[in-house]
């Protein structure tokens, strides 16, 4: 881990669905959205090239709470109820960077697969079905 990567401020943005990441003088926004979609977690990775999975309907998720692992990453708790991603300080550094290209690339994914950032696959026809597990 380099040590220019870990941040010397995280901030949570409810209002405008930001996690703000200082570093020293810079500091950047990625958006909860962004960060769900990227989520390194084997849900959304898969456990192997090619097994991504395509998040979608993701617009309005948002950061319930954020713990620390270690003293290397964090464990963001989504409003959608994800929370196994962990995120180590160069993947979020890396994030930062990269942020521009990665977010086209995934807008580009949303459109080939006839998705929209605001319709997922939990949308049929336009109304919402139950989430989460039957009880």
């Amino acid at each position: 881990m380099n040590a220019d990567y870990v941040p010397t401020a995280i901030t949570v943005h409810k209002a405008s669905r930001t996690l703000e990441l200082a570093y020293g003088e810079h500091s950047y926004q990625l958006p909860f959205e962004f960060l769900r979609v990227y989520s390194p977690s084997a849900e959304v990775r898969g456990h192997g090239p090619g097994q991504e999975v395509l998040q979608t309907g993701k617009r309005k998720v948002e950061i319930k709470a954020i713990e620390p692992v270690g003293h290397y990453a964090i464990r963001p708790l989504f409003s959608d109820g994800h929370d196994s991603g962990i995120y180590s300080w160069d993947l979020l550094h890396s994030f930062c960077l990269n942020q521009q290209g990665m977010w086209e690339d995934y807008l580009r994914k949303l459109e080939a697969a006839g998705y929209t950032r605001e319709s997922g696959r939990d949308i049929v026809s336009g109304s919402a079905q139950a989430h989460g597990c039957a009880g």
